[in-house]
């Protein structure tokens, strides 16, 4: 089975290259590999051209943001079997190949996905995402529990449910987690597949609050009540934010998180 996967970039040369190891040192042997970057200035695309010889395609130009990056680069796919990872996120090795199996083994699952350490800037695993078994009912009451990085699906069900909405800033995912799920079912296996970088610019840092009013919108367009779990998760979420925030930003280094609060970024 061939699979296709996509790195989004914009500015991220500081992580940029260990993401680009994770794919190419993959112990699959098929898989096709596009970066999508959006114009960098920081010198990601000399980082890009050390390895363009490994790549299935490469582009740097302006584009509308994350979401446009990685419609341009599935739009070019060819795969049995898609996923995307982030120009800060790094896979595990054998991820690749692990989920392959499953899928493999399995022709009525949609998707499936593992675990994701968080990461800080140096690599060093600070946390574990809270993954765990979830499906289509479960994800219109706001029980996600998806780590992107770690998420595999079938490129037939992309192409008919793809692809994610530009609209999303946040919550692309989650939107197309909804979509795969009324399609098929979805499977959590508890391997580590991937990391999850935490850092000073990176959107679950610096722009959480719109997470999720994103998920609501595709709630209410699902034909999901007002009067829903999700709805009272959300107003949760909303007086827990700042416990949140705070536990994911002391998952930063001691450095970054300094110079943050020097900078007024608390």
């Amino acid at each position: 089975m061939l699979v296709s996967i996509v790195t989004p970039s914009f500015n991220q040369a500081k992580f940029l290259e260990a993401t680009i190891l994770s794919v190419l040192e993959q112990d699959y042997p098929n898989i096709e590999y596009f970066i999508v970057d959006g114009g960098s200035t920081d010198g990601s695309l000399e980082i890009i051209k050390k390895y363009e010889q490994r790549l299935t395609g490469w582009v740097s130009e302006k584009d509308r943001g994350q979401t446009d990056a990685i419609n341009k680069g599935f739009g070019q796919a060819k795969g049995d079997i898609l996923a995307w990872i982030n120009s800060d996120d790094t896979y595990e090795a054998g991820a690749v190949r692990e989920a392959v199996e499953i899928l493999s083994s399995d022709p009525s699952l949609g998707m499936v996905y593992g675990d994701t350490n968080f990461i800080d800037e140096t690599g060093a695993v600070r946390g574990k995402f809270p993954a765990h078994q979830t499906d289509y009912a479960r994800l219109q009451r706001g029980y996600v529990h998806i780590p992107q990085q770690a998420a595999f699906f079938r490129g037939d069900l992309w192409r008919k449910v793809g692809p994610l909405d530009p609209d999303f800033y946040f919550a692309m995912d989650y939107d197309l987690w909804v979509r795969l799920a009324r399609e098929a079912p979805l499977l959590y296996v508890p391997r580590v597949w991937a990391n999850f970088r935490l850092h000073g610019e990176a959107k679950t840092i610096t722009a959480d609050a719109r997470c999720w009013p994103e998920m609501l919108r595709v709630h209410r367009r699902d034909g999901g009540s007002w009067f829903s779990i999700i709805y009272a998760k959300y107003l949760i979420r909303k007086l827990a934010a700042p416990v949140i925030n705070r536990r994911r930003r002391k998952l930063l280094r001691p450095e970054q998180a300094s110079k943050k609060r020097v900078n007024g970024g608390f």
